[in-house]
């Protein structure tokens, strides 16, 4: 439909479009609403069609608010044809097509409580209700999959269509039989419902989603970029074998017709929204329930859509927002629709996960083992609230599998507070200047006159540099061992140990226990306070248990519970010197790799000076009780057993929880599964509540009970 030129032409003109402001003279709008419409058309097609989008969710909307915007300024200029006048399109014209039995229109924008908050004076108006008047909404979430509509007559499922252009969509029942989610028979009759038309979504898990993608890069397929696009292409797929095989499932929200057996329209019986949602869900369908809500007015409505912004991530589905509906259906009668979207409805979008934007550079840092790691440098984007402009690469195969090149425009995702990544390049946007990523062969980071080539150990994606000349590497590990995991010398971060690295005061980490408190003091931006502090908190760490030093050297896979396995045993560190593999491999949970570095470390005349340098100037290198393993009574109240904490508590720290369960015998895992004996439920409990009474073997208990328990 659109040439690889004129796909880049448009994607380049969509960008413009993004920050160009209104024109104000009638010429020049028609110019910008013939641009307008034809970019969104583009975008549509990649969008719906072809599942592989080039812009954001929220980069679509802000173009498509501009040409509402332009033809509201010049509604003389507003053509019959014009994107706003019909709902979005998933018709790709090489399936039988079928008309909806009403309209599947799309919905209004909101982003903040305060476009909410319009939405609901709206209404007021709308319905001529007073100013003071609180409006019943319910709340549900905005699925991010693709639409559908089911037609059940006389109790069965008789057909299944996608969205399609609103008025008619493709024909899939056999996919939707296909789906375990979806009835195949239900009592609708007992209602006095002869034919009806139920709306809904069709989505993947997130953790069935990573497993699909990953065996699409088995077999050599692109991966999908998000959940989204891999579930509208397997509502789309010619076998229903296959498509079911993609683990899709279908919620539903709406009961859009309803009729009788005497032919006659039957939807008003239903005098809430949230009612016939409800007997959705007794007749056997997949409903919105824990994450949907009756709320009794708009700021209710506000509160319930910025809390599931914030736990979104936490839950087993993609979603985009919140949809707010009107709860009452004569309310929702009153305010009627436009060609667009129904006006007692409004969708609460979320703050953008994926944007495009182009990679300008790379530039590489060096780790505390001597791993290079690209980052690339890109125009900066705004992502759920955040400016990133700084992604890492990881590694060569990284760069490779994605196909990454100078120049390319690249789709870039951040959820939650998780570090933004590169999902894929836009490959179909390239104009030829594009230049392949060559990886370095020798170390990047290395300025001096002395170049060190990079080896790669067998089985590592990694490039490492195996023999540090240039003082990073050094650098890289005094900044990890003054970290919270590791010594937690408190309120010594990373800028004080680069600040007095430059300084030539520190280049090891023992010079880190050797520092000069008074000359500190003199520094700008310190004071005698501050050094005070510094020295308080470097003496604390000094105390610390050798679990915390040995985490703290950089050897390489030495974690933190392999480092306090290995301080169970031990009455001094340095007794590692004589330690065997065969020493560390009969410790459970301790593997040969872990064993040969830190062998490798612990045979090293220079480490071992270190240690003993770090020794005399007082940082412990000892057993402590607190390394010692705890011993646990045969009839303590939770041996045995396995335990998870999820929500807030409100009497004790989540770690603190932890520690007594650990104490009583219990061991502590961090997912839902089989294997969980026990879930203490706090406040705001998440998925984890609703996937422990799924699984039905968890005993789940209140935060009260679990003091019950432990005697507290």
């Amino acid at each position: 439909m659109f040439t690889k030129e004129k796909q880049k032409a448009l994607f380049d003109l969509s960008k413009k479009l993004l920050t160009a402001e209104i024109a104000t003279s009638e010429l020049a709008a028609s110019d910008q609403i013939n641009a307008l419409s034809e970019v969104i058309q583009y975008h549509e097609w990649r969008y719906s069609v072809l599942n592989d989008p080039v812009i954001s969710d929220f980069e679509y909307d802000t173009i498509y608010k501009k040409l509402e915007a332009a033809e509201k300024a010049f509604p003389n200029l507003l053509s019959p044809d014009s994107p706003t006048q019909r709902v979005a399109n998933d018709l790709s014209g090489d399936t039988v097509s079928v008309a909806h039995l009403t309209p599947m229109l799309s919905l209004d924008n909101s982003y903040n409580a305060e476009d909410l908050k319009d939405f609901d004076e709206r209404i007021k108006k709308l319905t001529a209700l007073p100013e003071d008047a609180e409006i019943e909404y319910v709340v549900e979430p905005k699925f991010d999959g693709g639409s559908i509509a089911l037609v059940f007559e006389n109790d069965r499922l008789t057909r299944g269509a996608t969205r399609g252009n609103g008025k008619k969509g493709e024909e899939m029942t056999a996919n939707a039989r296909a789906m375990k989610s979806i009835p195949l028979k239900a009592n609708f009759s007992k209602y006095g419902i002869r034919k009806t038309e139920l709306r809904g979504e069709v989505l993947i898990r997130k953790d069935v989603f990573e497993k699909v993608n990953k065996q699409r890069e088995k077999d050599g397929l692109s991966i999908f970029a998000n959940p989204r696009n891999a579930a509208t292409g397997g509502l789309r797929m010619k076998s229903a074998k296959e498509s079911s095989g993609r683990g899709l499932e279908a919620f539903i929200y709406q009961l859009g017709y309803a009729e009788g057996e005497d032919g006659n329209d039957i939807l008003a019986n239903f005098k809430t929204h949230n009612e016939s949602i409800n007997l959705l869900g007794e007749l056997g369908f997949k409903v919105p329930t824990i994450e949907r809500k009756v709320c009794k007015n708009i700021k209710e409505v506000a509160d319930f859509c910025l809390g599931w912004q914030e736990k979104r991530e936490d839950y087993a589905y993609e979603i985009d927002g919140m949809v707010v509906k009107v709860n009452s259906r004569e309310l929702q009668e009153k305010c009627g629709y436009t060609s667009h979207h129904p006006r007692w409805a409004i969708a609460f979008k979320f703050k953008a996960k994926q944007a495009t934007t182009k990679l300008l550079n790379v530039e590489y840092q060096v780790g505390k083992v001597g791993s290079i790691t690209p980052v690339a440098k890109l125009d900066p984007v705004q992502l759920a609230g955040v400016t990133v402009s700084s992604v890492s690469l990881h590694n060569e195969e990284f760069i490779k599998s994605k196909d990454l090149r100078f120049g390319d425009t690249v789709l870039v995702e951040r959820a939650g507070d998780v570090i933004p990544y590169i999902v894929k390049s836009m490959a179909d946007l390239r104009d030829g200047s594009e230049v392949v990523i060559e990886y370095p062969k020798v170390c990047p980071i290395n300025q001096t006159e002395t170049p060190v080539e990079l080896i790669q150990i067998e089985g590592e994606a990694a490039w490492r540099c195996p023999n540090c000349v240039c003082g990073q590497q050094q650098l890289a590990r005094m900044i990890f061992h003054v970290s919270k995991p590791a010594m937690d010398i408190d309120g010594f971060g990373e800028s004080y140990v680069r600040r007095f690295n430059e300084m030539g005061w520190v280049h090891t980490i023992a010079d880190l226990y050797r520092l000069d408190y008074e000359q500190i003091a003199t520094l700008d931006g310190f004071g005698e306070k501050s050094a005070k502090n510094i020295e308080k908190a470097i003496e604390k760490a000094k105390k610390n248990p050798i679990s915390r030093l040995l985490h703290s050297l950089s050897v390489h896979h030495l974690g933190k519970k392999a480092s306090k396995l290995i301080a169970e045993r031990i009455t001094h560190v340095l007794e590692l010197q004589d330690w065997t593999e065969e020493t560390f491999v009969d410790i459970k949970d301790i593997g040969p790799v872990v064993a040969k570095n830190v062998i490798e470390y612990f045979s090293n005349p220079k480490n071992i000076e270190l240690l003993k340098e770090m020794e005399t100037l007082g940082v412990n290198l000892r057993q402590t009780e607190e390394d010692k393993p705890l011993e646990i009574a045969e009839d303590a109240p939770l041996a045995g057993k396995t335990i998870l904490f999820t929500g807030s508590l409100q009497t004790m720290g989540r770690k603190e929880a932890q520690e007594i369960a650990k104490r009583a015998g219990a061991r502590v895992i961090s997912a839902v599964s089989s294997k969980l004996n026990i879930l203490v439920v706090g406040e705001k409990a998440g998925s984890k509540l609703k996937k422990a009474q799924a699984v039905g073997t968890v005993e789940i208990i209140s935060e009260a009970d679990f003091r019950v328990l432990m005697e507290m």
